[in-house]
Order: structure tokens, then C-alpha cells, then sequence
């Protein structure tokens, strides 16, 4: 099994992504049964606002959330169903829409299923690529940085190294 959120993704890398891993079932844990209530959110949200971070932007969960989803919904969960129904052949992913499965609660979830129904877990993330501009390539410069690829070198090795998302 797979997680996976949409944020960081756009529609096309998203499919692509999915498509990578052989996904065939996707469950959907956005706001529906097993997903955070209303309550927990805001406890989410208001630590979030402590820490000055948005839901795109939030690292981790809380401590309070994690144990009180863990205590208020995991445990009364029957997860049994939703391995029972995971395919044969290809995988399943949990989706829901933070981009780091440790702002999420498809970790909690994710983890669960480990620890309760032995299920191996790959938490997929958008792709990155690494572009190296150290090597002066005008061709290189041109397609991924249109800005350094005039007629001065020394803007491409002032650039080095540079992560741009697929």
C-alpha cells in the first residue's frame, strides 16, 4: 500500500505518479469516515497558528492530535474491510491532501495498518529532479533556466545546483 497526498502535485505528475506505483484502488481518507472531526481539526489548526504554519506548510501533526485521533477513531476502527479489499495485483493508496505524510493522518493510518494487519507501507511524495548547471551547458541552461542561458556563463555558475520539481 501506498499514501499519498495532492498537494506539491499538479494534475498530470499526480496521475503520473500514481500510475508509477501501480495504484489500482484508491481510498480516499479526506473528511469522510475515519477522518479527523470537525474538533480535531481545529486542534490542528490552532496549533498550526501556534507555530505560524499553514496546512501546506505544516512538517508534523500535533502531539494532542495524533493521540486523540489515535484514542477517539483508530482505536474504536475496524480496519479489517479495507485490507480485505486490497487488489491482487498492483497496490492501493490512501489519499488524502497534505503533501507530507507526517502532516497527515494517512500516517496514523498507514501506521495502524502496519502494526495491526502487517501491510507495507510506501509513502509517495512528488518527484523532484536535480539539474546540475556546474557543467556551463547553454542547452541545459536554456530549457530549465531561461534567465541564466544569455550570453554571460557566469550566471550558470552562480546558479550551481538546483532542485526543480517534475
Amino acid at each position: 500500500m501506498v499514501t499519498i497526498g495532492v498537494y506539491g502535485f499538479g494534475g498530470e505528475s499526480f496521475l503520473q505518479r500514481l500510475r508509477h506505483a501501480d495504484v489500482r484502488l484508491l481510498l480516499d481518507v479526506r473528511q469522510r469516515r475515519g477522518a479527523p472531526t470537525t474538533e480535531l481539526r481545529r486542534l490542528q489548526y490552532a496549533e498550526d497558528d501556534r507555530q505560524g504554519v499553514g496546512r501546506r506548510s505544516r512538517r508534523e501533526l500535533a502531539a494532542e492530535y495524533t493521540r486523540r485521533y489515535t484514542t477517539e477513531i483508530l482505536d474504536h476502527a475496524d480496519l479489517t474491510p479495507i485490507v480485505s479489499e486490497l487488489p491482487s495485483s498492483g497496490t492501493a493508496a490512501l489519499l488524502c491532501v497534505e503533501r507530507d505524510p507526517e502532516a497527515c493522518h494517512r500516517s496514523l493510518l498507514a501506521q495502524r495498518l502496519t502494526e495491526q494487519h502487517h501491510v507495507t507501507i510506501e509513502h509517495l511524495r512528488p518527484w523532484t529532479t536535480v539539474i546540475d548547471f556546474s557543467q556551463d551547458d547553454p542547452e541545459i541552461r536554456e530549457r530549465h533556466c531561461p534567465a541564466a542561458a544569455g550570453p554571460s556563463s557566469a550566471a550558470g555558475h552562480l546558479i550551481g545546483s538546483s532542485t526543480v520539481t517534475a
